[in-house]
């Protein structure tokens, strides 16, 4: 084979593995992991405190449980409704002078564990110490009303006076389990106890 023959081998040889090399970067190519569709957003629960303008009034709104019978109540004037959000059916700002509580309200289906775990539950997002199953009832206030039985309780962390606490109240209603919770610093929780407890007794089945 001539010098010149033998160049234009080796030089049809390297133009073929340049060639193969990027036909094999573009296939193995991998796309950005952000390229991926995005999950898809959980659907609303409907309630009817994300459907209210703001500062407007929620005075005997219908909000559906998760199944069965529905419940409405009269919020006081001086609690601000706000966006509910995808879990809750209802949040209001409840102004104090230490500062201002959230009072948010759920509800879920069946009984969630019962009142020991619940309670329990909120006295752990406080720091205190579980309750055992012989201690529940000294810990737990009972109220009726509309024919509602609430359970409620009243609870402080442990920083002191001026530290967060709540107030809690669960009712069962056919089927599912209703929970209304102020949380907030422990002087505007206190202040607005009275408030609370007669808001509760507005609850009713329409």
């Amino acid at each position: 084979m001539s010098s010149r023959a033998s160049l234009l081998a080796i030089a049809a040889a390297a133009l073929l593995l340049s060639a193969c090399g990027e036909e094999k970067v573009s296939t193995y190519r991998v796309p950005k992991e952000n390229d991926a569709e995005p999950p898809m957003a959980a659907a609303g629960d409907g309630d009817a405190a994300a459907q209210t303008a703001p500062g407007a009034a929620m005075a005997d709104t219908a909000v559906p449980t998760a199944s069965g019978q529905d419940l409405a109540w009269q919020a006081p004037a001086q609690w601000t409704p706000k966006p509910a959000g995808a879990m809750r059916k209802a949040t209001y700002v409840v102004p104090g002078g230490g500062g201002d509580a959230e009072l948010s309200v759920t509800a879920f289906p069946g009984d969630v564990g019962g009142e020991l775990m619940n309670v329990n539950r909120w006295r752990g997002q406080l720091g205190i110490a579980p309750l055992r199953p012989e201690e529940l009832e000294a810990s737990v206030s009972r109220l009726e009303a509309n024919g509602l039985k609430f359970a409620v309780v009243e609870l402080a962390s442990q920083g002191g006076p001026d530290g967060k606490a709540m107030m809690g109240a669960i009712v069962p209603v056919a089927g599912s389990t209703w929970f209304f919770k102020m949380t907030g610093p422990g002087p505007s929780v206190r202040a607005a106890k009275t408030a609370f407890l007669e808001f509760l007794r507005t609850v009713h089945a329409p």
